[in-house]
């Protein structure tokens, strides 16, 4: 369906440029063909005279109304009047036509040549009518023109066969998928997101049938606002809701209606709305929002005449003013809903907000499930494995693990995807291209493995760090190593844990300075981390001491131009942080100590085989002293093979 409509297209585009063609080169034709009258030899009237006296001329047929004659030349005497020979030799009469300026002075001059006897031929009066050939050649070039002119208009101006232009500038570029489209999206094609699913349900069911809404006298809400992370599917869900209730779906992005002319983005709100209007019941779907519907008034751009808060106020108006859209539901994506107006959010107008958050365990078997039906899987592959070696992954990460899966087995010349290619896929993308060529000194190596080491140590021995799945030291991206654990799905999260999880991101530095005797910048990544957890522990979740039960966090002053404390509450605030990372500092230190021996056996495996698993930390510490969920999910992922990464710590070095 859409190939033969991109056809057209492209036929209707060929098509054009031809007739563009065709009428520059009639336009250059006319404007730039030579004047006959200038150029060619037409006998003069004089001329015609002299022809008479000498004799030439055989017979004359005058046009009274046209001031002008056809005097036919003597078939003997053609040679003497045209210089063209072939005129001249023609079998058929020759003749020429002359101008005549008046028809009394002509018959005098016709009487005196009979009674010289120069003239013995036969004279004839005629009426000319204007025919056919005349008109065309006289009215084409105004034609022409005028219809050039047409088309230029129609094209400037949006119409059929021309894209937007200076006349466009102010209409809505909204696109329009038309109720019936075989092509339409359902729920079927959204995996998980059930909740999100079971909320615009009701409005695909008030499209459907909304006189069972109506009768009891209650209204579906004007507005929908989708809410959460990048590639959640919060477009996808939108398209879904268009599709399931077979309406039309006007789609557009919220920098559509921004431009550089001052009002063009408020009469593309009036032009959208007014276009939906027409074809009610229909859904208005608006992603990313936020281009156009933050907060008035916090605008860092001190500007007189702000178009974008215009074009909102519109949109305001539009969505809930003193005219009704009865019949248009308004659907927006957004994953910035704390910049928005909170006039945008009242009721009335996004009536209620739809959190699509990442999905969980479950929820990413259904997602790899919607994008594994195209692919060509063997035996070995195992979807509960793949969800559970995803944490944290959204809707379109896993959708680029498992394209990038088939494009490595068809690298290799499989006939079909293994697990071992999706494994490979999931280190492609969140540890990076790893770097063959890159060659470190025997010193940079054992270093690495030190500090590699020492997070799969701490890592081992705290209870509630996140369980390890592999250490490498083959370099990926810009990291030189990585320790790679499986999380677990926590919804909220303990100060206990958190420091568990600090002090085990800090085992490489702890590691580093206890056994070379030397700091390096390989642990920059990992300082950077525990800086931002530290102070988010700190000024926001009021897990200190000192500052406890305060929280300095404001969703809402987005350009506040103070700090919300003192000068002295931050220094509190950063002398806690100090005393809290250097605390779990030498705690990583003192278990690193104690288990010196354990850490130097990982290293030295580390440097020979560069790649080891979880069972291999359990041959040398023993079975991990902590029993936790995530240790379940370990003990199935006991059997896979070495390329099992799930989530990293990667250490990154200084560019």
């Amino acid at each position: 369906m859409a190939d033969n409509k991109d056809k057209k297209q492209n036929n209707g585009a060929r098509l054009q440029t031809w007739l563009y063609i065709i009428l520059f080169i009639g336009l250059g034709y006319i404007l730039l063909k030579p004047d006959e009258s200038q150029t060619s030899e037409i006998p003069t009237y004089t001329d015609f005279k002299e022809y008479v006296n000498k004799g030439y001329v055989d017979e004359l047929v005058i046009y009274s109304n046209m001031s002008s004659m056809d005097v036919y030349i003597k078939p003997d005497s053609a040679r003497y009047v045209f210089d063209n020979v072939l005129m001249a030799t023609a079998k058929v009469r020759p003749m020429v036509t002359v101008g005549v300026g008046s028809l009394e002075n002509l018959q005098e001059f016709i009487d005196q040549a009979e009674q010289s006897g120069t003239f013995t031929g036969k004279v004839e009066y005629r009426k000319r009518s204007h025919t056919l050939t005349d008109i065309l050649i006289s009215v084409f070039p105004f034609v022409l023109i005028i219809f050039f002119w047409i088309l230029m208009t129609r094209r400037m101006g949006g119409g059929p066969g021309g894209g937007g232009g200076v006349f466009s500038v102010g209409k809505s570029k909204a696109r329009v998928y038309e109720k019936g489209q075989s092509d339409r999206v359902t729920f079927k094609d959204v995996a998980g997101q059930a909740e999100a699913k079971t909320e615009v349900e009701e409005i695909v069911e008030f499209l459907k049938n909304p006189k069972k809404y109506t009768d009891l006298g209650g209204k579906i809400p004007k507005g929908a606002l989708l809410v959460g992370p990048p590639g959640t599917g919060k477009t996808l869900l939108a398209k879904a809701v268009a599709g399931e209730a077979d309406v039309p779906f006007f789609s557009l992005s919220g920098s559509d209606f921004v431009e550089m002319f001052v009002g063009v983005g408020a009469s593309r709100v009036r032009d959208l709305f007014r276009q939906a209007k027409e074809k009610s019941p229909c859904i208005i779907f608006i992603d990313e929002i936020d281009a156009v519907g933050r907060a008035r008034g916090k605008n860092p751009a001190m500007g007189g005449n702000d178009e974008r808060e215009n074009t909102l106020n519109q949109l305001l108006t539009e969505m809930d003013g003193f005219g009704t859209n009865s019949g248009v539901i308004i659907l927006a994506a957004t994953n910035r809903v704390d910049i928005l107006d909170k006039a945008l959010l009242r009721a009335g107008r996004f009536d209620r907000q739809i959190h699509l958050d990442l999905p969980d365990l479950n929820e990413r078997k259904e997602v790899f499930g919607v994008h594994l039906r195209n692919i060509k899987l063997s035996k070995d592959v195992d979807v509960d494995l793949l969800a559970r070696q995803t944490p944290g992954f959204s809707g379109a990460d896993i959708a680029n693990v498992c394209n990038e899966a088939a494009l490595i087995a068809a690298r290799h010349n499989k006939k079909k995807v293994e697990k071992d290619d999706f494994l490979s896929a999931v280190d492609r993308i969140v540890g990076g291209l790893e770097k063959k060529t890159k060659v470190l000194t025997a010193d940079e190596k054992r270093t690495i493995a030190l500090h590699e080491a020492g997070h799969a140590t701490l890592s081992w021995f705290l209870e509630y760090a996140n369980p390890l799945i592999k250490v490498t030291i083959v370099p990926r991206g810009r990291a030189l190593g990585a320790a790679w654990y499986l999380p677990e799905e926590r919804q909220i999260t303990t100060k206990e844990q958190m420091l568990d999880e600090m002090c085990a991101t800090l085992g490489g530095r702890a590691a580093e300075e206890l056994f070379t005797g030397h700091i390096s910048t390989g642990a920059m990544n990992d300082l950077e981390r525990v800086t931002k957890q530290a102070y988010g522990m700190i000024a926001y979740a009021g897990m200190s001491d000192k500052l406890a039960n305060l929280c300095y966090y404001s969703s809402t002053d987005e350009y506040a131009f103070q700090k919300p404390y003192s000068d002295k509450t931050a220094q509190v605030i950063d002398e806690e942080v100090k005393a809290l990372i250097a605390q779990q500092y030498e705690r990583g230190k003192k278990i690193l100590l104690e288990h010196e021996e354990g850490h130097h056996q990982l290293a030295q495996l580390l440097i020979e085989r560069e790649v080891i698993m979880a069972d291999d930390v359990e041959k040398i510490f023993g079975k991990r002293p902590w029993a936790s969920r995530s240790e379940e999910i370990l003990e199935d992922n006991k059997e896979t093979s070495d390329k099992t990464p799930v989530t990293e710590n990667r250490d990154k070095v200084e560019p």
